[in-house]
């Protein structure tokens, strides 16, 4: 395969395209597993989360997405991936620039097993929106250009997988229109854990279902740096699947997952 080929392939596989024939081949039945894949088009300034924004995606009930931030950290990135490929599931990992630079191999892992990888900023300030304007878009395209070299080797004008969450949600209008003008889509979250703060792995289980029993769908936030999240994470989707939840995986269309870098 040529060095070109190659790329291509890669960046289709981080949209689960070329990973989905070895999706399709594990036993998921009995599982939670992945109920959908929903195509999200960032460009035209997409701003979805109803933390953050007015609106967000267009989940039916009892449909929800599962995004974890800050990582890849070695002590707690892979169980978090381990807990989903059990489960079948796909989620979307914001990644923090100067992490996923560290640990590429933990990117590279994400990618294959069918996980979109999104964009967190370099240093995850907190927060951009309080930065002068040049030194926070500084930020975001290094943090932009260190998860693509980590993940594919090679980083160009546009980020292949063109989603960002915003550290701590503090855009500002100025941010926002930047981003837009790059194609780049923005998630904020309908609901969290909170795992932030200090909480048993049961009580972080009891609040998420809490809210999300009560907001009925919704794209999730959680933190794969956090050992509480991680402990928690196997009962938390044994009762989605009880629940009767169902996992939407986000990925871009296609036409611009597979450009190429340049």
């Amino acid at each position: 395969m040529s060095c070109l080929a190659s790329r291509v392939a890669i960046v289709l596989a981080v949209c689960g395209l070329a990973a989905a024939p070895a999706l399709a081949a594990q036993d998921c039945e009995g599982r939670l597993g992945t109920s959908r894949v929903m195509e999200v088009d960032p460009t035209g300034g997409l701003q979805v989360g109803t933390k953050h924004f007015p609106q967000t995606l267009d989940l039916a009930d009892k449909e929800v997405v599962l995004t974890f931030d800050d990582g890849p950290l070695p002590g707690t990135t892979p169980t978090v991936l381990k807990a989903l490929a059990r489960e079948c599931v796909r989620a979307t990992f914001f990644l923090v620039g100067r992490n996923a630079a560290a640990h590429p191999d933990l990117v590279r892992r994400a990618i294959a097993e069918g996980h979109t990888v999104g964009h967190h900023s370099m240093t995850h300030p907190m927060t951009l929106a309080d930065m002068p304007f040049d030194k926070a878009v500084a930020d975001i395209d290094r943090g932009l250009r260190a998860d693509d070299k980590a993940a594919y080797g090679v980083a160009g004008a546009r980020p292949p997988v063109p989603f960002f969450r915003f550290p701590g949600f503090g855009s500002s209008p100025a941010l926002l229109d930047y981003l837009k003008g790059r194609g780049i889509g923005v998630f904020g979250a309908d609901l969290w854990a909170s795992d932030w703060n200090p909480m048993t792995p049961d009580e972080q289980l009891k609040l998420v279902m809490t809210r999300l029993d009560h907001a009925g769908r919704g794209i999730i936030l959680f933190h794969d740096t956090r050992s509480q999240t991680v402990k928690m994470l196997p009962a938390f989707l044994a009762a989605l699947k009880e629940k009767g939840y169902r996992v939407v995986h986000v990925v871009p269309p296609p036409a611009r997952s597979a450009a190429v870098p340049q």
